[in-house]
Formats: C-alpha cells, sequence, structure tokens
C-alpha cells in the first residue's frame, strides 16, 4: 500500500465519517433528552435518500401517501385525547400540522416532481415530506410510554425499526436508487485528487453541527432541550414541557437522518433497508460517547470511517464485522469508569 492509496481510502474514511458523526449526534441527541435508543434512525437515511432519488426521477414518492396516513393517525390520536380531556385548545396546531400540511404537500406534489426540477427544490421539498415523520412517529409511538424503563423503550425501537422497514418496502420497492452528486468536478491535492461532493458533504455537515452549537446554545428551546437532557424532572417543575421536548428532538434528528441520507446517496446504492446498516454506524459512534458526549460521539465517527475504509482494502468481505466488532473493546473500557443510575420513577 503506498501512500497514493492511503490518501484515497482517508478520503473516503472521512467522507463517511462525517455522516456518521451526523447520525451519532442525533443519536446521543435523541437519547439524552427522552432516554429512547433510536434504532429507526437508519430508516430515516432510506426515507431521505429515496425520497430525492425518486423525485430526481420524475416519480412521485411513496412520502407522500405515507405522511398522509401517518398525519390522519396523528389527528385521530389527538381527537381522542381531547374528547376524553374536554381540552381542545391544542386541537388547530395539530390540524394545521397532521393534516393541512400532508394535503398542502400532495396537492403540491405534481408541480414540483419533474426531470428538469431544480436538485436544491427536490432536496428541500424531500425534507418537507420526511422530517414532520419524526415528531409524528414520537406522538405515535413514544410519547404514550415515555415514562417506560428504558429497556422498554429499546423494545420498542426495534419494533418501530421493523415496521419502518417494512413500510419503505411497500412505499419504495426493493429496487436500489442512487442520486445526482451535488457538486460536480474534482479538486487536486497533492497525488490525489480529491471530489468536489467530498469537500461539498464536509461543508454540509461541519454547518449543520455549527447550527446545532447555536441552536443549543442561543436559543430558548434549544436551551429546554438542554435542561430536559441533564435533569427531566427538573425540567417539568420549571414548566419546560417533556412532550414538547420530545417531539423537537424527533424532528432534528429526522432532519438530521434524511439530510444524512441526501448526502450519502451520489456515492452508493441505497435500497429500502440500507438505512438500518448505516444507522448502526452512526450507533457505534454514539457509543464511544457514552451516548452523552457530542464531540467524542464525533470523533469516534471519524474513526469508523476510517478504519470501515481501509477494511474495505485489506478485507473487503469482512469490513462490517470489523467495524461492529469495535463496539466490544468500546464497551469494556467504558464499563470500567461506569456508574449504575438508575431511572427515574
Amino acid at each position: 500500500m503506498d501512500s497514493t492509496i492511503v490518501l484515497i481510502l482517508l478520503q473516503d474514511g472521512v467522507m463517511n465519517g462525517a455522516i456518521y458523526a451526523l447520525l451519532g449526534l442525533a443519536l446521543v441527541l435523541v437519547f439524552v433528552v427522552t432516554r429512547v435508543i433510536f434504532i429507526p434512525q437508519g430508516e430515516f437515511v432510506a426515507f431521505g435518500a429515496l425520497t430525492l432519488a425518486f423525485m430526481d426521477n420524475g416519480r412521485v414518492p411513496g412520502t407522500v401517501n405515507l405522511l398522509l396516513i401517518v398525519g390522519a393517525l396523528v389527528f385521530a390520536l389527538e381527537l381522542i385525547a381531547a374528547v376524553r380531556g374536554r381540552d381542545w385548545s391544542g386541537m388547530g396546531k395539530t390540524a394545521a400540522l397532521a393534516v393541512l400540511l400532508p394535503v398542502g404537500l400532495y396537492l403540491l406534489t405534481p408541480y414540483i416532481v419533474a426531470k428538469d426540477t431544480p436538485l436544491w427544490i427536490n432536496v428541500l421539498f424531500s425534507l418537507a415530506l420526511v422530517v414532520p415523520l419524526g415528531p409524528m412517529l414520537y406522538r405515535i409511538v413514544y410519547q404514550p410510554v415515555a415514562e417506560a424503563s428504558v429497556l422498554v423503550l429499546l423494545i420498542i425501537s426495534v419494533a418501530v425499526h421493523f415496521a419502518l422497514t417494512g413500510l419503505a418496502l411497500v412505499f419504495f420497492g426493493a429496487e436500489g436508487w442512487r442520486t445526482p452528486p451535488f457538486m460536480e468536478g474534482d479538486v487536486q491535492m497533492g497525488p490525489v485528487s480529491w471530489s468536489a461532493q467530498t469537500f461539498f458533504v464536509l461543508g454540509t455537515c461541519a454547518v449543520l453541527i455549527l447550527a446545532l452549537w447555536v441552536f443549543f446554545g442561543k436559543t430558548l428551546y434549544g436551551r429546554a432541550l438542554r435542561a430536559t437532557a441533564v435533569n427531566r424532572r427538573g425540567a417539568r417543575l420549571v414548566g419546560i414541557s417533556t412532550s414538547m421536548s420530545g417531539s423537537l428532538t424527533f424532528t432534528l434528528a429526522a432532519a438530521i437522518g434524511a439530510l444524512s441520507g441526501m448526502l450519502i446517496a451520489p456515492v452508493t446504492t441505497v435500497y429500502y433497508d440500507t438505512g438500518f446498516i448505516i444507522g448502526l454506524k452512526g450507533f457505534v459512534a454514539a457509543i464511544f460517547g457514552g451516548l452523552v458526549s457530542y464531540p467524542v460521539a464525533a470523533g469516534g465517527a471519524l474513526f469508523v470511517g476510517i478504519l470501515e475504509a481501509f477494511s474495505s482494502f485489506w478485507a473487503s468481505a469482512y469490513k462490517e464485522v470489523i467495524v461492529f466488532t469495535l463496539i466490544i473493546p468500546v464497551l469494556l473500557w467504558r464499563s470500567f469508569g461506569a456508574r449504575h443510575i438508575e431511572d427515574e420513577e
């Protein structure tokens, strides 16, 4: 292996590591706020990539119909809760987000979906279709059991993963898809030519991480999420709604997952179940940070991406095994200094 091959593998590893860093950050965010190990994070990767691929090929994505169905279910649940509690104060907002938004996107779809539609419009419309599924999923599945133990929430996440994988097969089919790169061309750096797409991915990840840092440090909602992450009971006592925190957290996780899928779709073929493997690699990165540390998770993601790239060169048939085996020594290392903390009563 000469220096040129090392630099090529390093390029692939850094780009993939940046994607895993975003997913690792999303998993850490969801866990510290809601105590949910969000295994279905990978499904949002697949939804984002496949939705964009369908639109780029002039086809109506199945996400349009899925959003209508899930929105109707959320509205029905909120309506039942309003009738039982005789409290109609939030039904206007629920109707706007769960009914009017999906219907509006459904009616707008024929005017957007075409082969000559600019890529950036397809990206924005795909995000508009996928991101609302995050808070809707929280309302349907996780909000009713928000106070359950971490183990119960993990079991539920496994069930949700299988359900979303099945829905992806129904609404997108078994065929694999790719999307065009966001940027064409190459940049010569020494003996290796780096693709402009690589720099676009790295730049997008850096901007998104910076935006999250500003959101959590400078905005009221970001500080509310931080307070909920530190102490859920204390957050409730000072008037912070844990339901709002959970819904906002799942919105951010869905956005990060969908955008990650769009960034990785130009360099790998995405199938309905591809997101699970990608999400698991983000989970390995999150384990580096003990599901609580954002910087360590980001560093772990870069290590996972580079390890995967070099493993694909030396033993491509075992690259997945090598990456996932990495979680064993990490768990052993973290267990030495871990303290057992009981769930809140």
